[in-house]
């Protein structure tokens, strides 16, 4: 069972937060990832922008963040492990930047974002956007996958 922390900074809750949650599970679940803790933190331009100037020395704003904690599995209830993975933190004004740029729509950006972040609590990275990535390869084959989920 993954315990998931929904969390917004500097804006209204989303009506879809709930919908999100519910992607975030079905992510894991075709990843096959159990008994994971993490929040996803869904934000504006400045909380992120503050974020990235704080901890990657990078004085602008982004569209995702990921925090990736490497804790050992603390105990958990029937002698089960949690894994505390970190933290995802995802500015929905850049979000909507990068659907207009990119001609899709926000529905399907986001989702993108949500799998980034959770590929990179993964461990897995890449070193530029380029479609050619390992990572971003398999992040667009989920997204093929979760192609009829929709969250807003």
């Amino acid at each position: 069972m993954n315990n998931i922390d929904i969390l917004v900074e500097n804006i209204e809750m989303p009506r879809w937060i709930g919908s999100a949650e519910s992607f975030i599970s079905k992510v894991l679940k075709i990843i096959e990832i159990e008994n994971w803790e993490f929040s996803v933190t869904f934000c504006d331009n400045a909380f992120i922008r503050e974020l990235n100037r704080n901890y990657r020395d990078k004085d602008s704003a982004t569209d995702v963040l990921t925090f990736a904690q490497d804790d050992d599995p603390l105990p958990f209830e029937f002698n089960e492990a949690v894994h505390n993975a970190g933290d995802i933190i995802i500015s929905l004004h850049t979000l909507g930047e990068n659907a207009e740029y990119f001609g899709v729509e926000e529905n399907e950006e986001l989702k993108r974002l949500i799998i980034h972040g959770i590929l990179h609590l993964q461990g897995m990275d890449h070193s530029d956007n380029s479609p050619t990535q390992e990572m971003l390869i398999y992040q667009e084959k989920l997204m093929d996958e979760l192609t009829k989920v929709k969250i807003f």
